[in-house]
């Protein structure tokens, strides 16, 4: 009994293959995406322009999708739209493998409030890199979304809970619907959504790796930024963790932030509002 009560108060000494009960999906698609991106790059290591042109804009609708509706807007509040662009970027971010709004919105509140204590879901500072990383997405219970994030658990959200698992079977095959054959089949599907998927996971990983700081190790790693294409912003992490109540992660000039620069642009529009801003230290 003391063995069980201990793998469940440090879930990453389990084996790293080994996932929890209801995770198993998560796995199943965590395996598979990385055979198929193996193969394909085995086959197809230059990609067409074409084809590498939709992946990345792929991967640029995917970012704005998770930074700027499931980050900014449903996780933090810090700005609001319409419900047709809402429900867009909802789309592009379950299409870019990001989960349902509710999950993702309840497992990254419970990380701001249990911020690297044991009870942080994905703490480097607890389970080392490959734990922050990977391995907590498939080794962690679900979220409990009714205590985390209430207002994404009903309504209009609902829905997505149906189509999550038609849009992900979508995004594998996308490149054979557009009929760009087995290239665009692995570069359009897997390899986008391996790619995406560290990009995202290194916010997790990477810009906790601040070991010497006492209690939150949030970090800024500004070369990271450049290759999450629309995410770019989401390197600013110690700067979303000061002001996590800001709609805009780049604080600095200097200190790049697509999106917080297609927040501006949708509020110059009117098509968003009560978008919140730093406070001045």
């Amino acid at each position: 009994m003391n063995q069980v009560a201990a793998a469940q108060a440090r879930p990453w000494d389990r084996p790293f293959w080994k996932p929890v009960r209801r995770k198993e999906a998560v796995f199943f698609f965590l395996v598979l995406i990385h055979v198929l991106a193996i193969i394909g790059i085995i086959l197809f290591p230059l990609p067409s322009l074409k084809v590498l042109g939709l992946a990345a804009l792929f991967v640029a609708f995917g970012g704005l999708g998770t930074t700027v509706c499931y980050h900014r807007m449903l996780a933090h509040k810090t700005l609001k739209t319409n419900r047709f662009i809402e429900q867009m970027l909802i789309f592009w971010a379950v299409f870019n493998a990001s989960g349902h709004p509710a999950s993702w919105v309840a497992y990254h509140r419970q990380h701001h409030s249990t911020t690297d204590t044991p009870n942080d879901i994905s703490s480097p500072k607890q389970g080392g890199f490959w734990w922050a990383h990977l391995r907590w997405l498939y080794q962690t219970p679900p979220a409990d979304r009714q205590r985390w994030a209430p207002e994404v658990n009903r309504g209009i959200y609902k829905i997505w809970g149906y189509a999550e698992t038609p849009v992900i079977i979508l995004s594998i095959f996308i490149g054979l619907i557009l009929g760009l054959g087995w290239m665009g089949f692995f570069w359009l599907g897997a390899i986008r959504l391996v790619y995406t998927l560290h990009m995202q996971c290194f916010v997790n990983s990477l810009t906790h790796l601040d070991h010497v700081a006492e209690g939150d190790s949030s970090k800024n790693v500004w070369w990271l930024g450049p290759f999450q294409l629309t995410a770019w912003g989401e390197n600013w992490h110690k700067n979303h963790h000061t002001h996590a109540g800001s709609a805009r992660l780049g604080l600095r000039w200097w200190q790049p932030d697509i999106g917080w620069y297609f927040i501006w642009t949708l509020e110059a529009m009117g098509l968003a509002h009560s978008v919140k801003r730093p406070r001045a230290s």
